[in-house]
């Protein structure tokens, strides 16, 4: 985990993690634009969680609906994205009372969330304030490592996508046991291996190519996409197309995490030289 990615989870009192971990199962009970610079009930709960000036700073900034990923920004959004939302690895940081009813501040750091689709994915950490209607409480046993960002890729072979319509867009890496032999083989954690099998499908893809009627008119800027060779087995080559190499492909192609692709091998040339 890179450091920008833990320092947010330093600052936050272990216990928030361990213990109070809840599952949004209303979005409508999500507080739009709460203020909480300019709510005295706010800022005494935070103070009274024992919340640094910094955290609280944050939690001011990050609050605010411009701040937060696109699928949560409108009401038809939460709406569509009421089963994904619930999905979200958030904790409570504290609660207070309002007008309408006790609300908890809740954080949804981005290291515990890679696995949220694209559009309800952050760079920076959320904070929401929920409604408590609704929340679910969870038990929560002591606090899970948070789920890998991947395996490193730089020291990996650069290879070009030549037959961009020779991909296997929902392989499921692991259902192949020979896939999973060499990922392992190429000394992967089980965390990184989890990584690369859940981002090795269209459907956590970047928005413009994760179903076969958006990616088929774009096949052929596949080949432009900056690409490593991770593993290979049989007749099969799986591919990382890191987020930082391809900064510069078009919106809806770009990666906001690494992806993984599998290809015929055939399909692919790999460099000789790393």
């Amino acid at each position: 985990m890179s450091r920008n990615l833990l320092l947010p989870l330093l600052l936050l009192p272990l216990g928030v993690l361990a213990q109070n971990a809840v599952r949004i199962t209303d979005p409508g009970a999500i507080v739009i634009r709460p203020e909480l610079s300019h709510d005295p009930s706010a800022q005494a709960g935070m103070q009274a969680a024992g919340l640094s000036e910094t955290i609280i700073a944050e939690a001011e900034r990050l609050s605010e609906p411009a701040n937060w990923p696109i699928g949560l920004r409108t009401d038809s959004a939460r709406a569509a994205n009421r089963a994904a939302i619930a999905n979200y690895a958030a904790f409570v940081v504290c609660e207070y009372s309002t007008g309408d009813g006790a609300v908890s501040l809740l954080s949804i750091p981005t290291a515990y969330n890679y696995q949220m689709p694209e559009d309800l994915r952050s760079q920076q950490d959320l904070y929401l304030v929920v409604r408590a209607f609704g929340l679910q409480m969870l038990i929560t046993s002591p606090v899970k490592d948070p789920p890998s960002a991947g395996p490193s890729w730089r020291r990996l072979r650069p290879a070009r996508i030549l037959k961009p319509d020779a991909i296997y867009a929902t392989f499921d890496l692991g259902d192949e046991p020979d896939a999973l032999a060499a990922l392992e083989k190429a000394g992967l954690s089980r965390a990184e291996i989890e990584a690369v099998v859940f981002r090795s499908h269209e459907r956590n893809w970047p928005d413009g190519i994760d179903s076969f009627d958006e990616r088929y008119p774009k096949l052929q800027a596949f080949k432009k996409f900056k690409a490593f060779r991770l593993a290979r087995w049989a007749d099969k080559v799986l591919l990382v197309i890191p987020a930082e190499a391809n900064k510069k492909r078009p919106e809806g192609m770009r990666p906001y995490l690494d992806i993984y692709m599998v290809f015929d091998a055939s399909a692919v040339k790999v460099s000789e030289k790393k």
